[in-house]
């Protein structure tokens, strides 16, 4: 499979995700915006980012790529689980669309692989497949996405973890290993420059970091536990 030209710039880089969950004092798409423009300054060769307001917004303050995605509910496939989800973000403006890989049953009957087949017939996007395991990594190559990612492999979210949780270099390593050369991204749980340092050791394509950047109450609780012990 030939790796496109905006995968290929991702080698090597950071990836920041930008997101805030609901309730949360930043979840509004100009503060998502400015955040998201902050780390292109910083280094950022792209934004991985979630929902259609904050895709757009997001879009038109970067100039690196952007990773959208479309969460909906809490359970099961609930990262870009349709496939209207997905075609949503390709409108709002995402050159990379992030589905869930599993095979868990999806909201509108489609499998993984159905919706893959009806993105690529509907639009032109590169697809990125969140995976759990080394199933889901298989499943994403053998159908082509563009890109597969350790990001459900922790089975919870990031706003769940403490620093001491690392990213799965186990899972990473053996992605890797079994296809050399394939765009396998690390995320999740990547919460330190150590923690990015060791995932491109271990032969990660590019590594995306979110909540050890742009989590600041996450941080704030990092530090205040580092305090107390």
């Amino acid at each position: 499979m030939a790796i496109s030209e905006l995968v290929q710039s991702l080698k090597g880089k950071l990836i920041v995700s930008v997101q805030a969950y609901p309730g949360e004092p930043l979840r509004t798409p100009e503060i998502m915006a400015a955040m998201a423009r902050a780390c292109e300054l910083g280094g950022a060769a792209a934004i991985r980012c979630q929902g259609l307001s904050d895709i757009a917004a997001i879009k038109g303050r970067v100039e690196v790529p952007v990773i959208g995605l479309w969460k909906e509910g809490h359970e099961g496939v609930y990262i870009t689980p349709t496939l209207r989800h997905a075609l949503a973000c390709v409108w709002a403006g995402a050159d990379i669309v992030a589905l869930d890989a599993t095979d868990r049953p999806r909201p509108d009957g489609r499998s993984f692989e159905e919706t893959v087949a009806a993105l690529r017939a509907q639009a032109d996007t590169l697809i990125m497949a969140d995976c759990a395991g080394i199933e889901d990594i298989r499943r994403g190559v053998a159908v082509g996405c563009d890109i597969v990612s350790t990001t459900l492999s922790h089975g919870k979210a990031a706003i769940d973890t403490t620093l001491d949780d690392g990213p799965d270099i186990a899972l990473l390593a053996q992605a890797a290993a079994e296809f050399p050369g394939f765009p396998v991204i690390c995320e999740g749980h990547v919460h330190t420059p150590a923690d990015a340092a060791k995932a491109m050791e271990a032969g990660a394509w590019a590594v995306v970091a979110g909540t050890g950047i742009t989590h600041p109450t996450s941080l704030t609780s990092w530090f205040k536990a580092a305090l107390e012990a």
